[in-house]
C-alpha cells in the first residue's frame, strides 16, 4: 500500500483520543502560569472595585490596634522600695472601638505586685488583665503598687525584657462586609467631575491624534533613503526614551514665565509677544480669529503638545515598519501615471496604514487617558489641566479619601472599556 493511500484513509485509529489527552495535559501544565497571570491582572482591579464601595479613608488602611507602654516608676535603688508598675494602654484609632482587650505579661523576679484591680489576676509571675472594650481614642493607666526585693536588683532583669502582649478585636473596614454608594455619589454629584471628565477626553483625544500625526509625518520623512537617516532616526527616539522627569523639567524651564524662560525670551526678542506668557500656569487667554472671540486653553494645550511630542516616536516606529513592508511596485506605477506625492500618500499609503493607525490610536488613547506623571510634573493638575487620573491622586492622597479615589479609578476603567468596545466594533481592518 502506498503512502498516498495511507494518507487518504485519514489518521490512524486512536489518534484523536491521544491528541485530546495531550491537549488536556498541556492545559494542566499551563494552568499555574495562567492563574498567576490572571491574579496579577485581575487582583489589583478587583481590589480597586472592592475599595470603591467602602467608606475608607487613608488612615483606615491601618486597623485599630491596642498599644501598651510598660514602666517602673520611680527607679528602685534598694530592697524594700515601694514603686509603681505602670501600663499605659490606648486605642490607636479615633473611629473604631476595640473589644475584648486583654493584657498578658511576665513579672520579673524580685517584684512583688499588690493587685487591687479586679480586672487583673496574677498566677505566679504571669499577669493577665481583661479590660473589656476600649472606645475610639481611649487611653488609661493601669498602676500596680509594687515592692522591690534584692533579687530584682541582683538579676538585672527589667520589666521591658518581657514584652507585654495586648490582644483585642476590632473592625477592619477593608475586610468587613459594609458597603456604600457614598463614594460614587460624591464623585458624580461633584461640580468638578464633569469638567474634569471633559478635560480628560480633550487631553486624551488631541494628545493621541497629535502623537499619531507627528509619527506619521516622521515616518513619511524617513521612509526614503538619504544621508544621515540613521542618525535622524536615533534623534527622533529621544523624547520617548528620555526619563520623563528630565524632559518634563526641561520643558518647565523652557516655558517659564520668569526671566529664565527661554521660549518667552525668544518670542519677545522676535517681537511676537509684548510680555511673557505663563504657558503652564495660565488657564486660558482671550483670542479672536475672524471676528470670533473665545478663550484659548493655554495650559491644557501646552501639556497636550508635550504629550504629542513625547510619544510620537512610538507611532513613528510602528508606522515606518508598516510603510517599509508595502510593495514599491504600485508606487512606481502611480508615478508613471503621473500621480503626485500627495496623491500617492492619500490613495496608496493611507489605506495601507489604516489598520496600524487604528491599533496605535487605541493603545495611545488608553495610555494617554491613564497618564498621570506628565501632567503632575508639568502643572500638578492646576490651571485647567486636572484629569481623572490626577483626580484619583487628589481624592486618595491629598484629601485622604481612599474610597473616593478608587471610585474615580472605576470610572476611568469603564470609560476605557466603553471606548475599547466601540473601537473594536467600528475599527477598520488592515488587509495588507
Amino acid at each position: 500500500m502506498s503512502a498516498t493511500e495511507n494518507l487518504s484513509k485519514g489518521p490512524p485509529k486512536g489518534f484523536g483520543a491521544l491528541a485530546k489527552r495531550e491537549q488536556r495535559l498541556a492545559y494542566l501544565m499551563l494552568l499555574p502560569t495562567f492563574l498567576i497571570v490572571l491574579s496579577i491582572v485581575l487582583g489589583p482591579l478587583l481590589a480597586n472595585f472592592w475599595i470603591s464601595f467602602k467608606p475608607v479613608q487613608l488612615a483606615d488602611l491601618r486597623a485599630a490596634t491596642t498599644l501598651v507602654n510598660e514602666q517602673l516608676r520611680p527607679r528602685p535603688k534598694a530592697a524594700g522600695d515601694e514603686v509603681i508598675m505602670r501600663y499605659r494602654v490606648r486605642n490607636s484609632s479615633q473611629k473604631d472601638p476595640i473589644a475584648n482587650v486583654t493584657l498578658a505579661d511576665t513579672v520579673p523576679v524580685g517584684l512583688i505586685l499588690q493587685l487591687s484591680d479586679e480586672r487583673c489576676s496574677l498566677d505566679g509571675r504571669a499577669l493577665s488583665c481583661d479590660f473589656g472594650t476600649i472606645e475610639p481614642g481611649g487611653r488609661f493607666n493601669l498602676d500596680i503598687p509594687t515592692t522591690v526585693e534584692q533579687a530584682y536588683l541582683d538579676n538585672g532583669e527589667r520589666p521591658r525584657d518581657s514584652k507585654a502582649v495586648l490582644t483585642g478585636e476590632s473592625r477592619n473596614v477593608l475586610t468587613s462586609l459594609e458597603f456604600t454608594w457614598e463614594n460614587f455619589d460624591k464623585v458624580f454629584s461633584s461640580s468638578e467631575f464633569w469638567s474634569v471628565l471633559r478635560v480628560s477626553l480633550y487631553y486624551t483625544i488631541f494628545g493621541t491624534l497629535g502623537a499619531l500625526v507627528l509619527g506619521l509625518f516622521a515616518a513619511q520623512l524617513l521612509n526614503t533613503a538619504f544621508k544621515g537617516r540613521a542618525i535622524l532616526r536615533g534623534l527622533f527616539l529621544f523624547p520617548y526614551v528620555a526619563p520623563v522627569i528630565a524632559v518634563a523639567f526641561a520643558w518647565v524651564l523652557l516655558l517659564d514665565a520668569g526671566p529664565g524662560g527661554t521660549f518667552n525670551a525668544m518670542l519677545i526678542r522676535m517681537g511676537a509677544i509684548d510680555g511673557p506668557i505663563n504657558f503652564l500656569g495660565q488657564r486660558a487667554i482671550p483670542m479672536s480669529i475672524l471676528g470670533l472671540e473665545f478663550e484659548f486653553p493655554m495650559a491644557l494645550t501646552t501639556v497636550i503638545t508635550f504629550e504629542a511630542w513625547r510619544y510620537f516616536p512610538l507611532s513613528f516606529l510602528f508606522i515606518l515598519a508598516r510603510m517599509q513592508s508595502i510593495s514599491t511596485d504600485m508606487y512606481e506605477a502611480a508615478e508613471i501615471d503621473g500621480a503626485t506625492p500627495l496623491q500617492q500618500f492619500w490613495y496608496l499609503s493611507l489605506p495601507q496604514l489604516l489598520g496600524i493607525l487604528s491599533v496605535l490610536f487605541l493603545l495611545r488613547f488608553i495610555w494617554t487617558f491613564n497618564k498621570f506623571d506628565d501632567i503632575f510634573l508639568l502643572t500638578g493638575g492646576a490651571a485647567g489641566t486636572r484629569t481623572l487620573t490626577v483626580d484619583v491622586y487628589e481624592q486618595a492622597f491629598a484629601v485622604s479619601n481612599l474610597g473616593a479615589g478608587a471610585a474615580v479609578a472605576v470610572v476611568v476603567f469603564f470609560v476605557l472599556l466603553f471606548f475599547a468596545l466601540i473601537f473594536f466594533k467600528f475599527s477598520p481592518q488592515d488587509d495588507g
